[in-house]
């Protein structure tokens, strides 16, 4: 039986107290995926704590330094199901320093607005982040 690969994902957005877009990347690989956006991340290596892969990733793929903020909750103590082999947990993110460019990985960065759903939705999302995607959006624009 193979392990599940553990991913992380950061949901980068404009203001952790009152978010208004998110930050989404656009990917360039695998071939199946090449052209979809996703959220920024990547996955735990051993030894690591998902919080520590995520500001690694963060760093590596975009440059930037992160405050982590509470975790979008699938409902699962593994995370959202990305496919058979792997499960990723997503966490909201605000930049702290740096300023983001793709650097590896992706081909383009956007910011999208969480005011409008359509906007967000209207990107061809990699399958899997999809339902993550909704959730966060139910999450933000629901009362505090």
């Amino acid at each position: 039986m193979t392990a599940v690969i553990n991913v992380v994902g950061a949901a980068i957005v404009d203001s952790l107290d009152a978010p208004g877009r998110l930050l989404v990347a656009r990917r360039t690989a695998p071939p199946q995926f090449a052209g979809m956006w996703e959220f920024p991340g990547g996955k735990v290596e051993p030894g690591e704590t998902p919080e520590a892969a995520l500001h690694r990733e963060l760093a590596e793929e975009l440059g930037i330094e992160v405050q982590l903020g509470p975790e979008l909750e699938s409902g699962s103590v593994a995370g959202w199901v990305l496919n058979k082999r792997a499960c990723m947990r997503v966490w909201f993110a605000e930049i702290t320093a740096g300023r983001p460019v793709a650097l590896e990985d992706h081909d383009e960065l956007r910011w999208v607005t969480l005011v409008d759903d359509e906007e967000s939705l209207a990107l061809p999302w990699i399958p899997a982040d999809l339902p993550i995607v909704r959730a966060l959006l139910e999450r933000v624009s629901a009362p505090a």
